[in-house]
């Protein structure tokens, strides 16, 4: 058995949450109190009923509490006050320029980034894990190749070269999808759960030619994205429009991922929650935008706005933003939309 499909057992996740999977004297197991992470895995176990409708969302933290015990105690913080469901571990290690890839050629260039470059980040996961694993999922943030790659060489010179000599560019790639799964196997060795894996390049207008994303793009993204479906224990897909928007979210319907979050306006359509959760096959997370109401709107309207979406929610759902809040956003407004989401009786 894989160790995530162990994990999925109902004794698996009690032990993993360090909870005990008690059994009565006639064999029988006895109810245990659920912890914020039991709860969560119940929403993507089909033989469970949510008992309340969990929520989570994101900011990034000032860059004095990007690494070491400054990122661990804020992202503690973070979770504590807003109470949120699951922790959600910021990436920040990003990935080191590299001016020298001038012509499409030149990705055959992209040097293998190890262990070493990923070691204040993956301190931070191992950090939390040991921290509050207990009580929660922790998962990490976890950028696609592609993004990677064009942070790395440029937006602008990444679509020049792969729109040029995309085979030249597959090159780099994948050595960086090999850098990215050295620092995925390190966090699954110091124990995360899994990941929150962020995903572009099918955006409206991203290419001239479309098909490169499924040509170029997609074949990396699904190594990563099958990697931590198949070592573990909860992924969050996230099909993200902070760049542009999307006119159609289907290439992304086969990548694995237990929830998804994308965008509800997808191309001139506006989907519901439940719509998005049907068209992925999965619980849906997201649900409020990120520069809407949690952002301006008082307390009242926060819980309004809360009760609105999930009445037209999924059966599964996480509550959640479309993306990462602004980073001076009242962490209040947040515990808010919380709350209300707990609350919440549909």
């Amino acid at each position: 058995m894989r160790r995530r499909d162990a994990l999925k057992t109902t004794g698996g996740a009690a032990v993993a949450a360090g909870l005990p999977a008690l059994v009565g004297r006639d064999g029988c197991r006895t109810e245990t109190p659920k912890s914020k992470r039991q709860l969560v895995l119940d929403l993507i176990d089909q033989t469970q009923e949510p008992s309340y409708v969990p929520a989570a969302f994101f900011i990034h933290f000032s860059e004095d509490e990007h690494v070491g015990p400054p990122a661990i105690e804020k992202h503690k913080e973070y979770f504590r006050f807003t109470g949120m469901d699951f922790v959600k571990i910021q990436y920040e290690a990003g990935f080191p320029a590299h001016p020298e890839i001038e012509k499409p050629e030149d990705w055959a260039k992209m040097p293998l980034h190890g262990k070493e470059h990923y070691a204040g980040q993956v301190g931070v996961v191992e950090g939390l894990v040991k921290a509050l694993r207990e009580e929660a999922l922790v998962v990490c943030t976890l950028y696609s190749p592609f993004m990677l790659a064009r942070d790395s060489v440029g937006p602008e010179r990444t679509i020049e070269h792969m729109e040029a000599d995309p085979e030249a560019v597959r090159k780099g790639l994948e050595v960086v999808t090999e850098s990215l799964l050295v620092f995925v196997r390190e966090c699954a060795r110091v124990g995360v759960d899994g990941f929150y894996a962020s995903t572009q390049g099918g955006e409206a207008g991203r290419f001239s030619r479309p098909e490169l994303f499924q040509e170029v793009v997609k074949p990396f993204d699904l190594i990563v994205q099958n990697e931590i479906n198949e070592t573990t224990l909860f992924n969050i897909l996230h099909v993200c429009d902070y760049d542009l928007p999307y006119d159609d979210v289907t290439p992304f319907r086969d990548y694995p991922g237990d929830v998804v979050t994308c965008s509800l306006h997808v191309g001139e359509e506006a989907w519901t929650p439940k719509q998005a959760s049907e068209f992925f096959g999965r619980p849906f997370m997201g649900g409020l935008e990120r520069k809407g109401i949690i952002v301006d709107g008082t307390p009242d309207e926060i819980r309004a706005e809360v009760g609105r979406v999930l009445a037209r929610g999924a059966d599964r759902q996480i509550l959640g933003a479309d993306c990462t809040l602004p980073g001076d956003i009242d962490w209040e407004r947040i515990r808010t939309a919380i709350t209300a989401a707990h609350e919440f009786r549909g």
